[in-house]
C-alpha cells in the first residue's frame, strides 16, 4: 500500500466488481477505504471459486487494503450510523442507478446535508441525462451496447464478448479518475461535488479514441474503423511451435523485416517507407509477415527481431505470466497467508513510488463486518451503543477477526 493518498478517508459503498475495483485503486494508493456492506454481503463475496461462502477468489482480487462495516441500511438506526459515517468521510463511491441509490438514502442530496464537503462519485450504467438512465447494466450488456462485441467478431462476422470483464474495468478505472480529479480540484473543501461517471459513456470514449477515426472529421474524411486493427491479418502469427506478435511500426521496422525475410523488393518501396501509403497498404503488408512467420519457430524470431530491435512479442498462455522474468524481477507476484482463506497468491497494484518511506504492506481482504467495531469506535460509538446495534443486527461483526479489532 503506497502513501499518496494517506489521510484521505473513502466511504465505499460499491458492490461487484466496477465500483471495488475503483476504491481498491485508491485504498492501494493509501487511502482510507471503509467498505460498507449490507448484513448479507457484497453479492460478489459469493461468486465461485472460493474455500470459504464469504470470500471468492474475485472479492479477495477487488477488496484488499479495505476495512469492512457490515450495517442493515434499511433500518433508521443504520441510516444514522451511516449519516455518522458520511461526516467523517472525505468521498463517498457507489456504482448503483440513482433511484435505487435514493431509495437507501445514498443519493448526493442525501449525504451532503451530512456533510457539506463530501466528493460524491458514482458510476451508474448510463449517464442520468439520456433516456437509458435508470437502465440496469452489466459488463455483458455494455460490451454489446457499447459496439465492442460487434468490433470483436469473428471470422463468420458474429459478435463475441472479450473474455474479460471489461467494461466493468475500464469503468472502474474512470470512477477513480472521477474520485482522483475531485481530490486535486481548487474546488475541494469549499463545497461538496458530484461527479457521474457512467460505464457506458465510459466504454463509449475509451473506444472512440481511435475508432472514430474518418467521423472524426465534418464531413468525414471515410468511415468509423482504425484501418490496421480492423485488418483480418492482424493477429498472433502462427510460427513452427507457437505464435508471436510483430508490429514493424515505423518505415525503418519495416524495412529491416523485409529484408529479413527476403522481401528487399519492398524494403524501399513507397508503399513502405511513406507513413500515408503504408497506412493504406497494412493488409498487403501484414499478409507478408503471415507467410512468413511458419519457417520458424518462436524463440528463433524472437531472436531475430531483437537482434534488429522490431516490435515482438511471445504470445504467452495466461499460467506462463507467473513464471514471466520481467514479472519476477519487479516482485508483481506474491505468496500470503489470509487469516481464514490460507495460502493465496496476490497480485500488486502496479504503481510504485520512488523512496515511498511510508509505504506499508497491503492488507488482505476483509471478512464480511470484521471491522465493524474499530470502524464504529473510529467515529465516536461507545462499546455500549455498539453491542446495542449488533444485538439488535442492525450492524454485524465477523466473529473470525484479530483480538485486536475486538473490544477487550
Amino acid at each position: 500500500m503506497l502513501s499518496l493518498l494517506r489521510g484521505i478517508r473513502v466511504l465505499d459503498l460499491t458492490t461487484v466488481v466496477l465500483g471495488p475495483y475503483a476504491s481498491q485503486i485508491l485504498a492501494d494508493m493509501g487511502a482510507e477505504v471503509t467498505k460498507v456492506e449490507p448484513p448479507t454481503g457484497d453479492v460478489f463475496r459469493s461468486v465461485r471459486p472460493g474455500r470459504s461462502e464469504k470470500l471468492g477468489a474475485g472479492f479477495i482480487n477487488t477488496n484488499r487494503n479495505k476495512k469492512s462495516i457490515a450495517v442493515d441500511l434499511q433500518t433508521p438506526e443504520g441510516r444514522k450510523v451511516l449519516a455518522d459515517l458520511t461526516r467523517n468521510s472525505d468521498v463517498v463511491v457507489h456504482n448503483m442507478r440513482p433511484v435505487s441509490a435514493k431509495k437507501l438514502g445514498l443519493d448526493f442530496e442525501t449525504l451532503k446535508s451530512f456533510n457539506h464537503r463530501i466528493i460524491y462519485c458514482y458510476a451508474a450504467g448510463f449517464g442520468q441525462g439520456g433516456s437509458n438512465a435508470n437502465e440496469p447494466a452489466y459488463d455483458d450488456t455494455i460490451q454489446a451496447a457499447s459496439g465492442l462485441a460487434y468490433l470483436n467478431a469473428n471470422a463468420q462476422g458474429e459478435p463475441r464478448f472479450l473474455p474479460t470483464i471489461i467494461a466493468d474495468k475500464v469503468g472502474g478505472l474512470h470512477l477513480a479518475i472521477a474520485v482522483l480529479g475531485a481530490l486535486a480540484s481548487e474546488d475541494r473543501g469549499k463545497r461538496a461535488m458530484c461527479i457521474e461517471a457512467p460505464m457506458f459513456e465510459s466504454l463509449i470514449s475509451f473506444l472512440l479514441v481511435e475508432q472514430l477515426a474518418g467521423k472524426t472529421f465534418d464531413p468525414a474524411l471515410g468511415g468509423i474503423g482504425y484501418d490496421r486493427l480492423l485488418s483480418p491479418y492482424r493477429k498472433p502469427f502462427k510460427t513452427s511451435d507457437g505464435f508471436v506478435s510483430i508490429i514493424p511500426y515505423n518505415g525503418t521496422h519495416w524495412a529491416r523485416f523485409l529484408e529479413l525475410v527476403g522481401r528487399d523488393d519492398l524494403a524501399t518501396d513507397p508503399r513502405v517507407l511513406d507513413p500515408v501509403k503504408r497506412s493504406q497498404n497494412i493488409d498487403m503488408l501484414y499478409a507478408v509477415i503471415e507467410e512468413s512467420t511458419p519457417d520458424r519457430t518462436t524463440d528463433e524470431w524472437i531472436e531475430l527481431l531483437s537482434e534488429r530491435d522490431i516490435p515482438h512479442a511471445k504470445v504467452n498462455r495466461v499460467e506462463e505470466l507467473f513464471e514471466h522474468p520481467h514479472l519476477k524481477e519487479v516482485g508483481m507476484f506474491s505468496h500470503v497467508q489470509h487469516p481464514t482463506e490460507g495460502s493465496l497468491l496476490s497480485v500488486r497494484t502496479p504503481f510504485s513510488v520512488s523512496d515511498d518511506t511510508a509505504s506499508q504492506p497491503d492488507s488482505l481482504a476483509p471478512a464480511l463486518g470484521q471491522h465493524t467495531r474499530e470502524v464504529l469506535r473510529a467515529i465516536g460509538y461507545d462499546k455500549a451503543t455498539i453491542d446495542e446495534l449488533l444485538e439488535r443486527d442492525i450492524v454485524r461483526s465477523d466473529e473470525e477477526t484479530s483480538d485486536q479489532e475486538k473490544d477487550r
